[in-house]
């Protein structure tokens, strides 16, 4: 069963911080439902769109340049420690932990900043 903690995203929070300093980006890091872990991007050097929702499952499919490279690097940063043994043909789902990247939201969009 997905689970995780405010202790486990404190063990990964200086990963996940120092990809978006990396690339010039500010975000912030919770825990939704005690099952995911989620980081949603306010703003940065990068071209995204205002708000958007990332998955994470296909990101070389939409997105490219250093974007991928910093949706790859950041999910990879939320996933260290992360197992997924599931099989969806027979509906089985077992994993560590969710992980959901959000840029921007509907209150607040994301700010393109100059780099």
């Amino acid at each position: 069963m997905a689970y995780m903690s405010q202790t486990m995203k404190a063990k990964l929070a200086p990963a996940i911080k120092a990809v978006l300093k990396k690339h010039n980006m500010k975000g912030t890091i919770s825990v939704h439902y005690h099952t995911s872990l989620v980081v949603k991007i306010k703003e940065g050097a990068l071209a995204f769109a205002e708000q958007e929702h990332v998955n994470t499952y296909w990101l070389k499919e939409h997105y490219k340049g250093k974007e991928l490279k910093f949706l790859t690097e950041l999910h990879s940063a939320m996933t260290k420690g992360n197992h997924d043994k599931s099989d969806s043909q027979v509906d089985y789902f077992d994993v560590g932990w969710y992980t959901d990247i959000e840029i921007g939201d509907c209150n607040k969009p994301y700010v393109k900043t100059a780099a």
